[in-house]
């Protein structure tokens, strides 16, 4: 019986997020994540432990993401999955999955890079179109800022892409995770940096680092406010909890000025005024009210739904989608790549 439409099974398990999400001709119609809790007491992400809790939740994660889109594994046209960049680990247990069940049911795989499918989530479409956000045009600039990158990507379709900036050390998600620590604010602290920020004001100066080009870097101002905070502890010992809320505006406004100020570089240099942000810390409140102050510079702003910054599988999804209208699919003997290039 011919097919006539074409419903992709996305798989993500780069980090310690197992997920699975189904999308039918570009519409999602499931999209579901298993966190892992095991990691707080470390206050941090635990590789080994990572892996072992996908093993535990790979197939529960995807039967509910089946049954939420009250779609059969025989109506599927092929899976897609996060082959990289990620723990090796934990991208090993998706795709071993992923081969595995296509290979049971006789349909393709489609490997996914991890960095493009944040980005490729602007694309994603509701069932309800109304809430379907606005979608990017090409060429487009995205602001991928994630635990992992931190990169200023030209788009110019949905394989075209050219990385014109990028950290040359930290990224901003893991300054934000260090500097968290360094508060001793609880795990994951991006979040909870932001929302302590929200309620204080940024009133003290860090400094910018000079970086050629289009490049950022982070490694100085963690630095920079463990120096700080060594200087001001020594003075009043509760300095840190009386003004942590002071403090964490003015981490978290000293990183987005940071990315901000690149980003409006890049769009000076390309003229490309449809700009977006994609990743993890996309999700960050000062970073997504920066964005939208673009549009005083006549730039277009994208910005994706909170559930689609953070790592998910609808973004594997479309991903894959787009790969199967190109027939791009892999062979059972493509292995995860830990460092895998956008």
């Amino acid at each position: 019986m011919q097919q006539t439409s074409t419903i992709i099974l996305g798989i993500e398990s780069s980090c310690d997020d197992t997920a699975a999400a189904v999308i039918k001709n570009g519409k999602i119609l499931a999209n579901v994540v298993a966190n892992q809790s095991v990691h707080e007491q470390y206050g941090g992400v635990v590789p080994e432990l990572a892996s072992r809790a996908h093993q535990q939740n790979i197939v529960p994660v995807v039967e509910a993401a089946l049954k939420k889109a009250n779609v059969t594994k025989e109506e599927l046209s092929a899976i897609a999955f996060t082959n990289g960049p990620g723990l090796l680990g934990s991208l090993l247990v998706g795709s071993s999955f992923a081969k595995a069940f296509a290979m049971g049911l006789n349909i393709p795989i489609i490997e996914v890079n991890h960095m493009q499918g944040h980005v490729l989530a602007h694309f994603i479409e509701e069932l309800d179109s109304v809430s379907s956000t606005k979608k990017p045009n090409f060429p487009f600039l995205c602001l991928t800022v994630s635990g992992g990158h931190t990169q200023i990507v030209k788009i110019t379709d949905y394989f075209t892409f050219e990385v014109i900036g990028e950290t040359i050390d930290d990224a901003a998600g893991e300054a934000f995770d260090k500097v968290s620590k360094m508060l001793e604010l609880p795990y994951p602290g991006g979040p909870i940096l932001d929302k302590n920020a929200q309620q204080g004001n940024p009133i003290y100066e860090f400094p910018h680092p000079k970086v050629d080009g289009l490049n950022f870097s982070f490694s100085g101002l963690k630095t920079s406010v463990l120096y700080f905070l060594k200087k001001e502890i020594a003075k009043n010992e509760k300095f840190r909890e009386e003004n942590i809320n002071d403090i964490c505006a003015s981490v978290q406004k000293t990183i987005v000025d940071i990315l901000i100020k690149n980003l409006k570089k890049a769009i000076k240099q390309t003229g490309i005024k449809e700009v977006a942000i994609a990743g993890g810390v996309s999700a960050n409140s000062e970073l997504r009210k920066q964005i939208l102050n673009l549009q005083k510079m006549g730039c277009n702003t994208y910005i994706p739904k909170f559930e689609y910054c953070t790592d998910n599988a609808a973004m594997i999804a479309i991903t894959g989608y787009y790969k199967y209208l190109e027939q791009d699919f892999a062979t059972q003997q493509v292995v995860p790549n830990a460092r895998m290039k956008l």
